[in-house]
């Protein structure tokens, strides 16, 4: 299985960087114990941002671009991870999913996430990235992890989970997601299997 992370972080280091490499661990652990062989790609934004204008202005993504956009459309699995910028994903972020097929990602196992200063823009998960990627008709789990600067090395407290918990939490559900999809399925896979389960019902 190929599990693809793109973050959209512009500093070294970055947290959101280190967000997408801690999420996409858990769910290579979450799928290595189940019997499965996973490789991991991440994608830095930073590094193809000139790329993404250019492709945006002429409609050809460069080469180096073009290999991005491939390993996330060939990816079993998406990991996507936006720093928090006016209360929304970044444009960059945005950008570069602008210039992907809007087909290409339909079905497509996805974990979403974000970081921020302050855990006052951990809404921007269900009000901008789930929107999004429900645009997208990518198969988003449930858990999305927003990470704020008070939350790294913090444990939580009987009330709530501690940053590492909800990661664990995420990166399983991605993985049972990729599980349950088999490796390389594409969205006409899935819906000539519906349709087959549909002729195969018997109504008395």
């Amino acid at each position: 299985m190929k599990l693809t992370a793109v973050s959209a972080g512009l500093s070294t280091p970055s947290s959101t960087r280190l967000l997408a490499d801690r999420l996409a661990d858990a769910a290579r652990e979450a799928l290595t114990a189940q019997g499965h062989d996973v490789t991991v790609e991440v994608v830095e934004l930073r590094e193809v941002a000139g790329d993404i204008a250019h492709h945006l202005v002429t409609g050809f993504p460069p080469a180096r671009l073009a290999t991005a956009i491939d390993a996330v459309t060939g990816a079993d699995g998406l990991i996507a991870v936006t720093p928090v910028f006016t209360a929304s994903y970044s444009g960059l972020f945005k950008s570069f999913f602008d210039v992907i097929d809007p087909a290409a990602l339909a079905g497509k196992p996805a974990l979403i996430a974000a970081t921020g200063g302050t855990a006052r823009h951990s809404l921007v998960l269900d009000h901008a990235l789930r929107p999004l990627f429900a645009y997208l008709r990518a198969s988003v789990v449930p858990t999305a992890v927003y990470a704020a600067s008070e939350d790294w090395g913090s444990g939580g407290d009987e009330y709530t989970e501690g940053l590492p918990a909800r990661i664990r939490r995420a990166g399983s559900e991605l993985a049972a997601l990729m599980a349950a999809r088999p490796a390389g399925t594409e969205l006409d896979d899935d819906v000539t299997a519906l349709e087959q389960q549909v002729a195969d019902l018997r109504f008395d």
